[in-house]
């Protein structure tokens, strides 16, 4: 069935104005004023905004891990992801020692399909064999031109100097971009080891054992290696002010540097870490969250325009498993839930309290991601032959964020308590309301695969 979108204010980065939005076909057939339709159900979007459905580009649904998989598989996390207004994401592919690259994105790929959203990949090349330059390039012809590096778990997924080096050059070849986990994996181990051996066991030693300036430092090594190759590079889950230095310093200089921050290094500080286990377990993340001045900063980069995405590293675990490093933070799976608050709490914390307008909301939960990342064009935004995945977007009611009302699949949340203003009161993918008035309405409609090319 078409439908069209009537009286609604029409957000995009560069404009904000009452239209109408005629959709068919799970495409945007029209955006001008006073469209009119015989055959299409009406939507009276009077006071509401519309805008693009959000692109989350870091999530991690179905993560294997020590502890078990991460709670939220690709079904409930997509569903997840509907309810907060994002309608694709870009998860990740990581292979195990000795496994080609094609192989694990042929597998993973398979675990996705189960998704309600769009969804796309990173790839992570966790070793150098003589076959990952040739493996590399051909993920690249194959619409998966972003690989995800990480300077920190050295002992399972993270490569040395040499090796992410080659990496970076075979990628630099290819044509595709750099995305980096950027913390110093070996400071940070002797830290952890340390502060364990000491007998310093509790969460609270999780931040301490991951100063800032283990972020910082390796954020300015990244950059000087991407430099030396002359390849695009994003920076995922930037926390501390001291990285946006180098940031911004490369981006000054010319060099294609690209960053993203999430939304617990924008809202929440380092007390979270103090109190009891079953207070402080669920905080367990990496990077840590740090400082007031830390989240100020990122707040300025964001409206300067130095950190151009907001994405969620949406890794939730359960307590139980959170529970397995009790008497050792070193073992407590790294990682939280988020990807079904992001838009709420940006618009709530950003919007409504004048750190962006409404214009960079759009811009950094969705036409950023699009862009940097590929997806365009047809996730361009609300324009004519673009897919129709859309947001109506109610500013008024309040909430309150818990783990006993959210649809991720865990028993804990970050977020515990946080209050919201505005929720999508209708969203769209594909051309097909999937949600409307806090229900889910259409769970046969599968998101698709994307492929990109930047």
């Amino acid at each position: 069935m078409d439908i069209l979108i009537k009286n609604g204010t029409f957000v995009s980065p560069s404009e904000k104005k009452v239209a109408d939005i005629l959709i068919s076909d799970g495409l945007i057939q029209k955006v001008h004023e006073n469209i009119e339709s015989k055959h299409a159900r009406i939507i009276d979007a009077s006071g509401m905004f519309v805008f693009a459905g959000g692109i989350d580009p870091h999530v991690h649904m179905h993560l294997p891990t020590s502890a078990g998989f991460s709670a939220d598989d690709f079904y409930t996390g997509s569903k997840a992801a509907l309810f907060g207004g994002t309608t694709s994401f870009i998860d990740f592919v990581t292979p195990t020692k000795g496994q080609s690259l094609i192989e694990a994105l042929n597998s993973r790929i398979k675990d996705a399909e189960c998704s309600l959203v769009d969804y796309s990949f990173h790839i992570s090349p966790v070793e150098w064999r003589n076959t990952t330059e040739q493996e590399i390039a051909e993920c690249v012809k194959r619409g998966f031109p972003s690989f995800k590096v990480y300077m920190a778990y050295k002992s399972s997924v993270g490569l040395n100097d040499d090796v992410l080096q080659k990496v970076i050059d075979a990628v630099a070849r290819a044509g595709g971009m750099v995305i980096v986990h950027a913390e110093m994996g070996d400071e940070i181990e002797l830290l952890r080891n340390k502060l364990y051996n000491d007998g310093k066991t509790e969460p609270l030693y999780h931040p301490l054992s991951r100063p800032s300036y283990t972020e910082s430092e390796a954020v300015k090594r990244i950059i000087e290696m991407a430099d030396k190759a002359n390849c695009p590079l994003y920076i995922v889950h930037v926390s501390s002010k001291e990285s946006l230095i180098h940031i911004e310093n490369a981006q000054k200089n010319g060099q294609k540097v690209y960053a993203e921050t999430c939304p617990q290094y924008l809202l929440l500080n380092d007390s979270v870490y103090k109190g009891s286990f079953e207070q402080t377990a669920k905080y367990v993340l990496s990077p840590p969250i740090r400082k007031n001045e830390d989240s100020d900063a990122l707040w300025q980069a964001i409206f300067e325009g130095a950190v151009q995405t907001v994405g969620t590293d949406h890794c939730p675990f359960s307590f139980k498993q959170k529970e397995n490093g009790r008497n050792d933070f070193r073992i407590i799976p790294n990682g939280a839930g988020g990807v079904e608050h992001r838009l709420a709490l940006l618009y709530t914390y950003g919007v409504l309290k004048n750190r962006i307008n409404i214009n960079q909301f759009i811009d950094l939960t969705s036409t950023q991601p699009a862009k940097i990342f590929g997806f365009n064009p047809q996730k361009s935004g609300i324009a004519v032959g673009c897919d129709a995945d859309v947001v109506i977007w109610n500013p008024k009611p309040k909430g309150t964020i818990s783990s006993k009302t959210h649809h991720q699949n865990t028993d804990l949340n970050i977020y515990e308590g946080i209050e919201t203003i505005g929720t999508p009161e209708i969203v769209i993918k594909g051309g097909v309301v999937v949600v409307e008035s806090g229900a889910l309405v259409n769970s046969t409609q599968k998101g698709k695969l994307l492929k990109r090319f930047i």
